[in-house]
């Protein structure tokens, strides 16, 4: 069973900074596209920034100039790096794996929590 498991969140002051990473197993990681997505309180979960596997980034325009995504495939994770944050940054972070080809193979962390205090 293809687990991802999110480390890294925490309270953090308006203007600082936390480092999200991801732990991959039981995927061939090097094929799929790695992400972050978001979802605050009563809203819809969406995209942070994703990294496909020639390395290739994109990222939500609230985000860009902020956050930077990285990933190390000799460790199967994916990291967030957040700088700058912001208390609209405050949301459950998820990470995500998705893979396509005839079909789509998409699997999702448990999620974790980031609070940003003003």
């Amino acid at each position: 069973q293809v687990q991802l498991v999110e480390s890294g969140g925490g309270l953090v002051q308006s203007g600082g900074s936390l480092r999200l990473s991801c732990a991959a197993s039981r995927i061939i990681f090097t094929i799929y596209t790695m992400g972050w997505y978001r979802q605050a309180p009563g809203k819809q979960r969406d995209l942070v920034a994703t990294i496909d596997t020639s390395g290739y980034t994109n990222f939500a325009e609230s985000v860009k100039g902020r956050f930077t995504i990285s990933r190390d495939n000799a460790k199967n994770t994916v990291n967030l790096q957040m700088n700058s944050l912001k208390p609209e940054d405050t949301a459950v972070y998820y990470c995500y794996a998705r893979y396509v080809t005839n079909m789509v193979k998409q699997y999702w962390g448990q999620g974790t929590q980031v609070t940003v205090s003003s």
